[in-house]
């Protein structure tokens, strides 16, 4: 596996080389011998060891000179003169990670109403529970069956069978996830679990992370009035190492009057939904089967040869990461339903 890790910028098509933060601490904590201190890499990866980590990180000017966050800062190339509020409060990296931006702007929505948009500033990746797609990615970042909850066999069969996106957030992107598609919500959940690192070395060091990680489900029905007409959608916001919380703040204009996530509460598109607590992290959309058609360049970058990353379908078969900003095109509706109906 090549240490290199590339990804394609949707908006120009060119392949970039990811600069990973504190990668050799990440490759360490995953390295194959961690089989042989159990007890040890569960603490390092439990709440208050990601918590201290955090904090060293994001809070402590001290440890940002230990641990080259001002570099890693210097060199991501953040934007600031898309963000909402001036420069110079932004004097920790706590709120550089948590800024919020004039999205309104700066990441408009696709002209077609009927987009289903991506959640976040993130590198995507696609694929499907159906065997017999093109798409089909068999438990390679997380299990199904785990994801949803053990608990929770209305949504398991719901999906099954159904389509996925997994958006990887990186630390230096803006940290807020917005609503992909416009509904009302049918269940919230929360599940415990660990605060694993979202790096490509921890992903394919360790079985299924996503499903193993504390996170956030949201289920959306976009059938109602106003919504967007492509069944069931679930919204899942995975926690990652130095993460401690997902905040929900839904807003319907701007970041004003934030509010609670609920049952019954109607989210419109593309408005903002939650914020992650600095570091990496990741969203898991996932659609019943039928619904969605995948936008043509994620799919085509998703298998390209000329692209090295440490992500692969077998040993040689990449896949292949694409850069997106939040509230571009995902995908569109299909154009006949499961039913056999136009849509």
């Amino acid at each position: 596996m090549p240490n290199i890790h590339q990804y394609i910028e949707r908006d120009s098509g060119l392949v970039h080389t990811e600069p990973f933060f504190a990668d050799r601490l990440i490759r360490l904590l995953y390295h194959p011998l961690r089989e042989n201190a159990d007890l040890l890499f569960r603490a390092l990866t439990g709440a208050r060891a990601s918590a201290f980590l955090a904090w060293l990180n994001y809070d402590l000017p001290l440890g940002s000179r230990i641990l080259g966050n001002r570099r890693f800062l210097r060199e991501s190339g953040i934007d600031f003169s898309e963000c909402l509020d001036p420069p110079a409060g932004y004097d920790t990296p706590r709120k550089v990670f948590e800024r919020r931006i004039r999205y309104w702007d700066r990441r408009p929505l696709p002209r077609d109403a009927a987009a289903v948009v991506c959640p976040a500033d993130a590198r995507v990746l696609v694929g499907s529970f159906a065997a017999a797609s093109a798409l089909f990615i068999k438990e390679k970042f997380f299990s199904f069956e785990e994801l949803l909850g053990p608990d929770q066999p209305v949504w398991r069969e719901a999906f099954a069978g159904g389509d996925f996106a997994v958006f990887r957030l990186t630390p230096d992107k803006y940290h807020y996830n917005h609503v992909p598609v416009s509904g009302e919500v049918v269940d919230f959940y929360e599940i415990d679990g660990a605060y694993n690192a979202c790096n490509p070395s921890a992903v394919i060091a360790l079985a299924t992370p996503y499903s193993k990680n504390k996170r956030v489900i949201t289920i959306i029905n976009t059938n109602v009035p106003g919504g967007s007409g492509i069944g069931l959608v679930a919204m899942i916001e995975v926690v990652a190492l130095m993460i401690g919380e997902i905040v929900q703040c839904y807003s319907d204009r701007a970041y004003d009057d934030p509010t609670s996530m609920r049952p019954g509460l109607f989210l419109r598109r593309g408005q903002p939904k939650s914020l992650y607590r600095p570091g990496s992290s990741t969203d898991v959309l996932i659609f019943q089967p039928g619904r969605v058609l995948f936008d043509e360049t994620i799919l085509a970058n998703l298998h390209r040869r000329d692209v090295r990353s440490r992500f692969s379908l077998d040993l040689t078969t990449p896949l292949v990461e694409t850069e997106v900003r939040v509230r571009s095109l995902l995908a569109l509706p299909c154009k006949t339903n499961p039913s056999g109906e136009q849509s």
